[in-house]
């Protein structure tokens, strides 16, 4: 077989962007980015490659996996490309910014997955997300939550729904037990798949065991998803756990900011990234998960810096394809000729924001990107833009 027979073909789940929906991803980010800075976020851009060790220290250890690794030609080191942005936002509020303030940072920018986190999906997101760092109070959780739902709806996507949990509640469970890390996710996996079998071979299996009241509380959240009569509930059942009240209490009260937003409760699904530390939550709409945030007050630690944090991010592509198609940019169309009464036209229209499309020689029946509706056309010595008569 020829070796050109194959060349064009990518990568399993990486895919090129066509021209409308790259436009439309484009459009969407400028929309994202803007609608944060509307809330006084700052825009940060880290490289999309550091050294391992910076990658995956302390709570960046969970993406291990995810991060695909290469040698550095100058170096001789092991560098990564990012699977997640988060770590690097927590460095650089930590060692370049280093305010003693609140510090509101945002970011979009692709990232890199070893393996797809769910079947179809892409191995290069183009991760948008945004950040606070600075303040331990409810506030921030609100502010974020409120950030990803204008985001959402700024990009127009109804019917939105949010699903929280709050990861203090499983951590109050599983306190002073010793568990392999591998064990740990697998637990969080059980949960959140809502298996009790599987839920009991691993407690069962863990090296002196976890009490019965841990063991029956972890059963208990099995069933504890739904509305907000599930708090209630996990307050009867829960109450003898330190700081469950205050974890059941927080969440709460940012449902009952949420607006005419639906609000359900999980508190078994722990899905995402495990640097977690308090309340997360997952946003849903057009039949799909579309983002995803919480407190992570850790993530910084390992960088010298123990700062409050939360944040949540999208995937501007997962995003996209749960849209309505965008229609064609209405544009200009213009003959090609060497005049510079034509050139002067042209440069006058972009100028004034206008797309121009300069048909080249033979190709005046080509389609593209662009639904010329109007042409620039040469009337009495001046030219000018008139309505395009289309004919098949």
């Amino acid at each position: 077989m020829p070796a050109w027979s194959s060349s064009w073909q990518l990568p399993d789940q990486i895919a090129d962007v066509l021209p409308s929906e790259a436009r439309h991803i484009e459009e969407l980010r400028r929309l994202l980015l803007d609608t944060a800075r509307s809330y006084g976020y700052e825009l940060v851009m880290p490289p999309l490659l550091e050294h391992l060790e910076s990658l995956l220290t302390g709570t960046g250890e969970a993406l291990d996996l995810q991060t695909f690794k290469l040698v550095d030609q100058l170096s001789g080191r092991t560098l990564g490309l990012r699977a997640d942005t988060t770590p690097q936002v927590a460095r650089i509020d930590a060692h370049l910014l280093n305010r003693s303030g609140v510090a509101r940072l945002c970011y979009c920018g692709p990232v890199l997955h070893t393996r797809a986190e769910r079947p179809h999906a892409t191995r290069e997101p183009l991760q948008f997300g945004a950040e606070i760092y600075g303040h331990a109070g409810l506030e921030a959780d609100l502010e974020i939550q409120m950030l990803a739902l204008g985001s959402l709806k700024a990009a127009g996507v109804s019917a939105l729904s949010v699903d929280m949990a709050d990861v203090r509640i499983v951590n109050s469970l599983l306190a002073g037990a010793v568990i392999p890390a591998k064990t740990l996710a697998l637990i969080h996996a059980a949960l959140a798949a809502k298996d009790a079998s599987e839920l009991d071979s691993l407690t069962a299996s863990l090296a002196g065991g976890i009490s019965a009241e841990a063991r029956d509380g972890l059963r208990a959240l099995l069933q504890l998803y739904g509305d907000e009569k599930v708090l209630d509930e996990a307050a009867k059942v829960l109450q003898s756990l330190p700081g469950v009240l205050e974890a059941l209490q927080d969440l709460k009260w940012l449902a009952s900011h949420a607006g005419d937003v639906k609000v359900s409760f999980d508190l078994a699904d722990l899905r995402g990234y495990t640097y977690y530390s308090g309340t997360r939550f997952a946003i849903y709409g057009q039949g799909a998960e579309l983002a995803r945030g919480g407190r992570y007050d850790e993530v910084g630690a390992v960088f010298g810096r123990n700062r409050p944090a939360v944040g949540f991010s999208l995937d501007l592509k997962e995003l996209v394809s749960v849209l309505p198609p965008q229609p064609l940019r209405a544009a200009v169309r213009a003959p090609w000729a060497e005049d510079a009464a034509l050139s002067v036209a042209i440069a006058s229209l972009r100028a004034s924001g206008e797309t121009v499309v300069c048909v080249l020689p033979g190709h005046e029946h080509e389609l593209n990107e662009f639904d010329c509706d109007r042409e620039l056309a040469l009337h009495a010595g001046r030219w000018a833009v008139q309505p395009l008569i289309k004919t098949n």
